[in-house]
């Protein structure tokens, strides 16, 4: 994970969770894939320093995502080993809706994104942000005006998006999320479930950045995959039907990542996901009537129960899902999708129990950039020390 390393202090939180569910410390075809250290190279995510930052603990950071299928916004500021999250901001964009068939973004499409994208602009003028990263994944990647499209938000909102990898979007999902893999020895896998593709990292945990072993994006996300078998057919049989094609789809593109990570396979594995669907299923697994992060994020369930879920989602009708508390509207055509990847994933690493995020790239991206702010600032601090000490002239 290169040269970013971020704190990682776990609370000792007591809270105890229902019988069959555990909780985590609560802290606030594939394509570039690549095994051993290669990542060891990759390059700071923050811009060069400019003016003294944390000490005062009052500096506010920014990080924005724009992702194929949603757009967040997150500001927080350092606390202590960790941060705060003064402000916060996610709309569904559905930027890459269109884009399996056509290979561009869609005009209704980017002027979503852009109107959302305005709303972040605003809120990082309303919260004076000292320092800010903003990044698009897999959408902007392949479409043929996807780098057109980030000009256009320049112009429009002043945001510099940038187009990240696959790579790093697999490391600042980690970054972000890791202090939540549940306790164990031996390798573990986190996983990110987006718009557009779907990242599978195989760490090696440590403190205080894990080692990647091995990682994999394959070009399957919610929005994709869907896209990519066609509309739902009205029947049952036939929805079932689609959901196993969806499913080999994915198992298929993550065969040789899977033909890897066979030798570090333990008795005990450990898996943990960032994403809408698994903190939807969770939800789903909690019987929560309405979203709620404090219960969800650091959760952990049966993996077998998230099975159970994704099999009854597949075989229901749009209608039928979106009645469902905590799926509704917005998410009653693309869950299926992601219960289909999920299920490939459990299959490709079987876990008893599953680790549910809600954080990820944002949360990377806010450590990377208060890391890198810090040496910036010990660095600085040293340079004046040696001069005032006569050590340089």
């Amino acid at each position: 994970m290169a040269d970013i390393n971020p704190p990682d202090e776990r609370e000792k939180a007591g809270n105890r969770a229902p019988k069959g569910q555990a909780r985590r410390p609560n802290q606030h075809q594939g394509q570039n894939s690549s095994s051993g250290d290669n990542n060891r190279g990759s390059p700071r995510s923050a811009r060069p320093w400019r003016r003294p930052p944390h000490k005062s603990f009052k500096q506010a950071y920014a990080a924005i995502d724009l992702g194929t299928n949603n757009c967040r916004l997150l500001i927080a500021r350092p606390a202590d080993e960790n941060f705060v999250v003064i402000d916060a901001f996610s709309r569904v964009v559905r930027l890459g809706e269109g884009l399996a068939q056509t290979g561009r973004l869609s005009d209704h499409a980017m002027d979503r994104a852009l109107g959302a994208l305005k709303v972040c602009a605003d809120k990082l003028r309303k919260r004076n942000v000292h320092l800010a990263r903003s990044v698009a994944t897999e959408a902007c990647r392949r479409a043929v005006n996807g780098e057109a499209f980030i000009q256009r938000v320049k112009d429009e909102t002043g945001i510099v998006l940038d187009i990240i990898s696959a790579q790093e979007e697999a490391r600042l999902a980690v970054l972000g999320c890791h202090i939540l893999l549940e306790d164990g020895i031996g390798p573990a896998i986190i996983f990110d479930i987006g718009g557009g593709s779907t990242e599978l990292v195989l760490i090696e945990p440590g403190a205080p950045v894990p080692r990647i072993l091995d990682w994999q994006s394959v070009p399957w996300g919610v929005v994709s995959l869907s896209e990519t078998v066609g509309k739902e057919p009205e029947d049952e049989h036939g929805r079932l039907a689609r959901y196993t094609r969806m499913k080999q789809l994915v198992l298929d593109s993550f065969a040789e990542f899977a033909e890897r990570i066979d030798r570090h396979k333990a008795p005990e594995q450990r898996l943990l996901g960032t994403s809408g669907t698994v903190t939807t299923l969770a939800s789903v697994h909690l019987g929560l009537p309405q979203y709620d992060r404090k219960a969800v994020d650091g959760l952990i369930v049966p993996a077998e129960s998230m099975r159970d879920i994704s099999q009854r989602l597949s075989g229901m009708s749009p209608h039928e899902r979106s009645q469902l508390d905590c799926i509704g509207h917005d998410r009653a055509d693309l869950v299926v999708a992601g219960c289909a990847i999920l299920e490939a994933i459990l299959d490709i690493w079987p876990a008893e129990r599953l680790g549910v995020a809600d954080r990820g790239i944002r949360e990377g991206i806010l450590r990377s950039l208060m890391a890198a702010d810090a040496e910036g600032y010990e660095a600085q601090a040293a340079l004046r020390r040696i001069k005032q000490s006569g050590g340089l002239r």
